[in-house]
Parts: C-alpha cells; sequence; structure tokens
C-alpha cells in the first residue's frame, strides 16, 4: 500500500457522465491506484464501476459507501463480485455503512434502524460466509437466507469487505471484522485516534495489526476560499445535522460549529445555520488552497496513519472541470 492513492467521484456526481469518465482517466494517467463512487440518488455504484473499468481497467474499485439497508448481504457480494469477475487482476472494495435517516428512509422509503452496530455486525457476517463460494444457511435479527450459494466464479482475489466508519464501536467493529475501513468528514488530526480504535478491534479479534486497511476520503480542491466557502458551508451543514457525524466533529473540536448549526437548524433558520460553519473548520475538513497546499494536505492524512488517501475533488470555483483537473494533479504530487 506503499504511496497508494484514489479518487472518489462522490463529489461530482451531479456532473455530466464524461466528466466521470475524463476523472477516472485522467487519475489513472497520474498513477493512482484505485477508482471509488459513493450512491445516494444519483449513479448506481456497481453500474459506474463497471462502466468505468471497461475504459481504465489498471484501477482498483470502490464503493464508498453503499447503504447497507438497500441491498441484501446476498446482492451486495453479487456486485462486487460480478466487477471481481470482470476485473480480476484488481482489488473490489465493497464498502458499506449505515448511511443516514435522510438518504435511507426519506429519499428511499426504506428504515434506518435503530440497532446500527449489531446490523453492520451482522452484514459483514453474512456477507463473508457468502463470498466462500459455499452454500450459506443464515438466520439473524436482521438477514437470513437457505442455501444461498454464491454462482460468480472467482479466483484467490476476492472482493474486500469494508465498513464506512465515524465513531468508537464502529471503528473497533472494523478491525474485528473488515478488510479495510472507509474514514470520512475528519481532519487529519482526527486520524490517529481512530486508527487506533480500528488496532485495538484488531488485537481484541486477535487479528494481526494491520489487518484492516485505512482508507479516507481527503476533501480538497485547488481553488480560493471565497469561492468555496458557500458551497463548504452547505456541504458541511448537511452532515452536521447527522448524529454520528455530528458527534465526531465534536471530537474533532469543532463542538462551537456544531452547537451553533444546530440550534440554528432546529429554529428552522438555514442562512444562521450556513453561517455557523466557520472557515476554520472548513479549512480543515473541506481543504481548498493552491497546488502546494492541496499536495501538503494530502501527505498529512498519511501522515497521520491513513494507508490509502481517497481523494475527493471539491469542483467548487466558476470552472469546475478545471478544478477538478488542478486537484488531481496537485494531490498526485503529494
Amino acid at each position: 500500500m506503499a504511496d497508494a492513492l484514489g479518487v472518489t467521484l462522490a463529489s461530482l456526481m451531479t456532473m455530466p457522465p464524461e466528466v466521470w469518465s475524463s476523472t477516472a482517466r485522467r487519475a489513472a494517467e497520474l498513477g493512482y491506484r484505485s477508482l471509488w463512487t459513493a450512491e445516494t440518488t444519483g449513479p448506481e455504484a456497481f453500474a459506474l464501476l463497471a462502466a468505468l473499468s471497461a475504459q481504465q481497467p489498471e484501477l482498483s474499485l470502490g464503493t464508498g459507501v453503499l447503504a447497507l439497508q438497500l441491498r441484501t448481504p446476498m446482492l451486495a457480494v453479487m456486485g462486487a463480485s460480478t466487477l471481481q469477475a470482470q476485473a480480476p487482476d484488481v482489488d473490489v472494495h465493497l464498502g458499506v455503512g449505515i448511511s443516514s435517516p435522510v438518504v435511507v428512509g426519506h429519499w428511499h422509503g426504506e428504515t434506518y434502524g435503530d440497532r446500527p452496530l449489531a446490523q453492520v455486525r451482522e452484514y459483514l457476517t453474512l456477507a463473508r460466509e457468502c463470498l466462500s463460494g459455499e452454500p450459506v444457511t443464515f438466520d439473524g435479527d436482521f438477514y437470513s437466507c437457505r442455501k444461498f450459494r454464491l454462482g460468480v466464479r472467482l479466483g484467490e482475489r476476492k472482493p474486500r469487505l469494508v465498513i464506512g466508519a465515524l465513531n468508537a464501536r464502529m471503528l473497533a467493529l472494523a478491525g474485528e471484522l473488515a478488510d479495510g475501513v472507509l474514514l470520512n468528514y475528519l481532519p487529519a488530526s482526527a486520524v490517529p485516534w481512530c486508527v487506533e480504535q480500528v488496532r485495538a478491534g484488531e488485537v481484541a479479534a486477535g487479528r494481526p495489526t494491520g489487518s484492516c486497511t485505512v482508507h479516507a476520503y481527503v476533501h480538497v480542491g485547488v481553488t480560493d476560499l471565497d469561492a468555496a466557502r458557500t458551497p463548504a458551508q452547505k456541504d458541511l451543514f448537511s452532515y452536521i445535522v447527522v448524529d454520528s457525524y455530528a458527534q465526531a466533529f465534536r471530537r474533532a473540536g469543532f463542538g462551537d460549529e456544531v452547537d451553533a448549526v444546530r440550534a440554528a437548524h432546529s429554529d428552522r433558520d438555514r442562512d444562521a445555520a450556513l453561517a455557523a460553519v466557520s472557515d476554520a473548520m472548513i479549512g480543515a475538513i473541506d481543504i481548498v488552497g493552491d497546488a502546494g497546499h492541496i499536495a501538503a494536505s494530502v501527505r498529512a492524512y498519511r501522515d497521520a496513519g491513513v494507508d490509502e488517501p481517497v481523494v475527493m475533488p471539491l469542483p467548487w470555483g466558476p470552472d469546475r472541470a478545471a478544478v477538478v483537473e488542478a486537484t488531481l494533479a496537485a494531490a498526485a504530487g503529494a
């Protein structure tokens, strides 16, 4: 994993499809190792990755993350295994997470659930069994199957199971059960604590240290703060109002911003809520600046303990495509 670098399309999903293709192509040219995508209301993750893998077969593929309530473990394993069978020489990262009530409930009409840790544990356990290729019978609190057997033929390389995690118990669960963990929306200064929780989970499960690869979305853009401030405030606001993210933001030192944003949101004062997202918070999480600053910021995540930084280009500025191109090049210099 030395010097491994990924890119995610999570911040580009509302842009035209040609931007997805050009981003993957440019990332491959610059030596990026992996291509990731999120999934909310834009492109469907497996279809997008399959299409782009056909264009750039050297890139490993990752979902970051799928809301696990929207697919059974069996269906998610089928999707990831289909990618793996078509791209047998690269890694496929099946990244899942508990997502948020807005994505799962409001947008997709599914039940979010009130036992996230137990549900993720059961999901990963069943997914691992399904990847074995052997018949699986399972009867859990959340999922069940009878004599399911994965029909996709795979070689020695199989999809890697990745958890999107923010807080202590989910990070420890990643260390216990997953092949990787995906961090998101946190400053580099918060990474060491997260890594400690993952490694503690490995120790508790009797796994060798480093069994769980640490990936992290690194939000960066070669642009200036004046152009980025409003979209960054909107971006961070949308996560501050989610309890699990708010907890992580508080731990990272942004409790004042969380309190002010949530108070204004409760009062239905959106303008005040956005204004409460400080420049300091933007500068630590949605990082903008010149190419040198972006390269140094990506290095900071790696130095803090991230095995593979995954660049999330922030397309904020009058020429969005140019910002993405400059950001990819700057981050590759890290």
